[in-house]
């Protein structure tokens, strides 16, 4: 579900669909903050109606996935375009918010490169719109989905338990609520559930990416740092501004703990990795030892 994922016109229409989410959430943050000035109370509509933009298209992404039948006439480009929008507006209407549906509507008028990309843009979007709730527990937001995949990583009971085959969706959704719940962003809950439903191979590959697409809302990218010791806050500031000058843009630290390193760091941010770990140079050493 990666947005890297859609080529040609596929990345052009989520490019387009996102920038129509983007005004609408804009606006909405706007009024509230304005609305929380004059009166001296949060507005918690904007947060609630963006989550439900994205539950609504968690479910229509759910649906194309499930029916192909579906997929299949609503991305048939033989059809006119103006009618596959008003079969989708006839078809979900009453059923999901009217935000939501202008935005599918919107959709299922464009090309898309395969048929499977209008599902997994409709739930990249989703993600957006969720990650968009949080509001200015944005920062929050993508701490928590680090540490929930960390704790994946960490209880491999929890991971079985979440790709028992035996299993239904909604037990496990269950699970994850038992142990996240009132414990975490509701943002935070919803996103994780949702990683259940998507297409990526396991729920930790959801977080990740579902982190990075929080990230990139708001122009900022992630970068893991694994170091041996624990870095201070200091030091993590420092490093911070120092990659948010060389990639021109913020970058969010996830921070790992890894002894095994013995000392320095490794920093893996997209593509790129910069390895000063001292493990990582005695490999090199014993390597051209070897010859």
């Amino acid at each position: 579900m990666a947005r890297s994922d859609l080529r040609g016109p596929s990345a052009d229409a989520l490019a387009d669909l996102t920038e129509k989410l983007g005004p609408a959430r804009g606006i909405r943050a706007g009024v509230a903050r304005l609305a929380s000035r004059v009166t001296g109370h949060e507005d918690e509509t904007t947060g609630s109606d963006l989550a439900q933009v994205g539950d609504d298209l968690f479910a229509v992404a759910g649906v194309l996935r499930r029916e192909a039948s579906v997929r299949r006439m609503v991305t048939d480009v033989s059809t006119e375009p103006r009618a596959k929008s008003g079969l989708v507006r006839q078809l979900l209407d009453g059923k999901i918010g009217s935000r939501a549906l202008d935005l599918v509507a919107d959709a299922v008028e464009r090309r898309w490169t395969r048929t499977r990309d209008l599902a997994d843009a409709l739930e990249h979007l989703g993600v957006v719109a969720v990650v968009d709730s949080a509001g200015d527990d944005a920062q929050r937001l993508s701490d928590e989905l680090f540490t929930v995949g960390r704790m994946l990583e960490q209880e491999p009971d929890l991971r079985t338990a979440l790709s028992d085959p035996a299993r239904t969706t909604d037990d496990k959704a269950a699970l994850l609520r038992s142990l996240l719940e009132g414990r975490t962003l509701p943002a935070t809950l919803r996103l994780t559930e949702q990683a259940l439903r998507g297409t990526e191979r396991t729920v930790s590959i959801a977080i990740e990416e579902y982190q990075k697409i929080a990230a990139d809302a708001h122009g900022a990218r992630v970068a893991t740092v694994r170091v041996a010791k624990e870095l201070s806050a200091a030091d993590q500031e420092r490093l911070a501004a120092a990659l948010s000058r060389q990639y021109d843009r913020p970058v969010h630290l996830n921070v790992v703990l890894e002894p095994g390193l013995i000392g320095g760091m490794r920093v893996e941010i997209g593509d790129d990795v910069i390895d000063g770990a001292v493990s990582s140079r005695l490999d090199d050493a014993r390597r051209r030892l070897a010859g």
